[in-house]
Order: C-alpha cells, then sequence, then structure tokens
C-alpha cells in the first residue's frame, strides 16, 4: 500500500528534511502541499515532485489521493489544523512543539481518537539506532539503578551575541505568541524527549535558568534540571550561544556502568555509541546521513498507519513534552522548582 502525503507549509525544515524523507521512504508519495501563497506551493510541488499544490487547507485536505498530512505550520496553529485533518479523516504527522498548551494537546489527541486516524509528533532523535540501543540496555536493566541522564543541544555563530532574525520562511519563530518559547522549543525540547525516551520514565520536577528577560522572552540559552518518576536526576543544556560546542548528546549513567550517543543529537544521523559495563565495552560510529533519521520517522507513520505498530513518537508523548516546556518557562520566570503532575 503507498499513502499519499501531504505537507502543510513550505519552510526550511519541510523543505530539507521531510519532502526528501517522504519520498525516500518506501510506501509514500508526496501527494499535496499547502501554502498561503499560490506561488510558493507551486514552486515546492515543482521542487519535490508533489502532485498538487494549494493555497488552501480545506481543498487540500479534501483531496482523496491525501492520506496522511504533515503539519509544520507555525506552532500556535497546529492544534487547528490537527483537527481539521482528523475531521476529514486525515493521519497525522504534526512537527514539535504539539501545542502551546497541555489543554490543546488533549483535544487533538481526542480528535484524532474519535476520528480513527493516527496520530504522531516529529521526535526524529527516537528513530537513531543508537538511541533505540541505550533505550534497551535501560530497560533491560543493564545500567543498573539510574542516577544521572545528561542531553544536550548547543549551537551558535562566532562573534554573535544573539542570533539574526530568521529567513522570511521562519519569521514566526521571532514571535513569542507563535512559537511558546525561544531555543527550548527549537531543540531543548528534543533533548527533553529523548531522555523521557531512553529512560522510560516521567519528568517530575523541572528547575530552569534561562537568559530571557522581560524585554526579551524568548531564550536563547537554558540549562535546566530534572527530576524523573523513579528518583533519577538529568541535566539539559540548549542554545543558540554557543558557538564550536562540543557534546551534542545524551549519556545515561547508573550503578552498572554508563550509555550513551556522543555528537548524536542534531539533525542528521551521525554520533558515536558509547557502552561501558562490568560486562560490555562498545564505540560505535554513525554514518553523516542528512535525512534518515526523518525517513524513519516515516517509515513508522506508514506502518502505524498500516497497523503494524505505533509512531515513534506519539501524541502522549507530545502533550508530555508540552508540560515540561511550560514547566521551565515558568521555573526560569520565577526563579522556582516546578512539579509536574
Amino acid at each position: 500500500m503507498t499513502l499519499g502525503w501531504a505537507i502543510v507549509s513550505t519552510g526550511r525544515h519541510p523543505d530539507t528534511k521531510m519532502a526528501p524523507a517522504i519520498n525516500a521512504a518506501v510506501g509514500s508519495t508526496l501527494a499535496a502541499v499547502v501554502s498561503r501563497d499560490t506561488g510558493r506551493a507551486q514552486a515546492f510541488a515543482d521542487k519535490h515532485g508533489a502532485a498538487a499544490a494549494y493555497d488552501n487547507l480545506d481543498a487540500m485536505l479534501a483531496d482523496p489521493a491525501v492520506d496522511v498530512v504533515y503539519v509544520a505550520s507555525p506552532n500556535a496553529l497546529h492544534r487547528e489544523h490537527t483537527l481539521k485533518a482528523a475531521a476529514a479523516g486525515k493521519h497525522v504527522l504534526v512537527e514539535k512543539p504539539m501545542a502551546l498548551t497541555v489543554e490543546d494537546c488533549q483535544s487533538m489527541i481526542d480528535a484524532c481518537a474519535s476520528a480513527g486516524v493516527k496520530l504522531g509528533v516529529g521526535f526524529h532523535l527516537r528513530t537513531h539506532p543508537g538511541h533505540q540501543r541505550v533505550r534497551a540496555m535501560v530497560g533491560a536493566g543493564e545500567l543498573g539503578e539510574l542516577s544521572l541522564t545528561t542531553a544536550n543541544w548547543g549551537r551558535g555563530t562566532r562573534g554573535q551575541t544573539k542570533p539574526p532574525p530568521r529567513a522570511d520562511l521562519q519569521a514566526w519563530w521571532d514571535d513569542p505568541a507563535m512559537v511558546g518559547a525561544g531555543a527550548f522549543m527549537a531543540t531543548g525540547v528534543h533533548c527533553a524527549d529523548l531522555m523521557r525516551y531512553v529512560l522510560g520514565h516521567e519528568v517530575v520536577q523541572v528547575t530552569a535558568l534561562s537568559d530571557a528577560t522581560p524585554d526579551a522572552p524568548l531564550e536563547e540559552l537554558l540549562v535546566m534540571s530534572l527530576r524523573f518518576d523513579d528518583g533519577s536526576l538529568g541535566t539539559v543544556m540548549t542554545g543558540r550561544r554557543t558557538p564550536d560546542y562540543q557534546g551534542n548528546g545524551v549519556m545515561v549513567y547508573g550503578s552498572e556502568g554508563k550509555a550513551g550517543v556522543h555528537e548524536g543529537i542534531g539533525m542528521v544521523l551521525d554520533g558515536t555509541l558509547d557502552i561501558t559495563t562490568s560486562g560490555t565495552e562498545t564505540s560505535e560510529s554513525y554514518a553523516n546521513d542528512p535525512i534518515a533519521l526523518y525517513t524513519w520517522q516515516v517509515d513508522a507513520m506508514n506502518a502505524a498507519v498500516a497497523g503494524d505498530g505505533e509512531p515513534a513518537a506519539s501524541g502522549v508523548d507530545g502533550l508530555r513534552a508540552a508540560q515540561i516546556t511550560l514547566a521551565m518557562v515558568e521555573s526560569a520566570r520565577t526563579g522556582r522548582r516546578i512539579d509536574i503532575q
């Protein structure tokens, strides 16, 4: 069975990652793209071989060739677009963050469940084979009693204290009402989700410090401490003010050793798996591939639609990430530790 995918938005991420991934995945074809700008939609369709270009979401959702909708619109529009897609009987893969409030996340989960369609969230780092290996080790108890997990995604440009505004297609990333948070929403949320994924435990407490101010509420640099429901602790560093940063990866420490992937957190398949326990010492490197993680994400969604398993990340995963994000914003603003129920 070949599934027809539609893309909502012609921004950088759909252009450089998801459209190529949809075309590369087995059992999927790019059926449509929608943008408010007709010319932009047609140019994107021509570039990536989409069968149709629309400037109206409802018209695209009426296209019988569309089975799955990839929602990459501004963050504040994710709920609206997901609910419309579900009502049209289309499966949905929504880009992170799933939504800006827990209530919106829950409404998206409920709408897709009621419509009988699958809902996935774009946490591509879950598809990395190194991260999957670490998750399996933790689940099997090979690291013993867990103590600390670290996850970092830092980047930046030399000579700049603050990144310049995004290109026109990404301008909404500089609007607090549209994006919800700064560096954490762009990259840190991936770190938090990845920690949940490899550990199999939920975050129950958050303490955060950021460089956000009342005049500049979108943080460019953030450090965060987490407590998980098993009592273990975690740390996250994410930001755009760390040029030449080395350490973009996840590492899990337990009573019987450590396991993680150095330089494996990013937008490409990359990094080195490092495992050290009393019975195992392993190092395995991964080839640099710009779309593999996203292709596997599409593969997982296709399989879920066909009735074989679930998307790489579910709507519940997206809701949990929203809870962590909101706790981070409140903690950084108030200086208090925030509990998550």
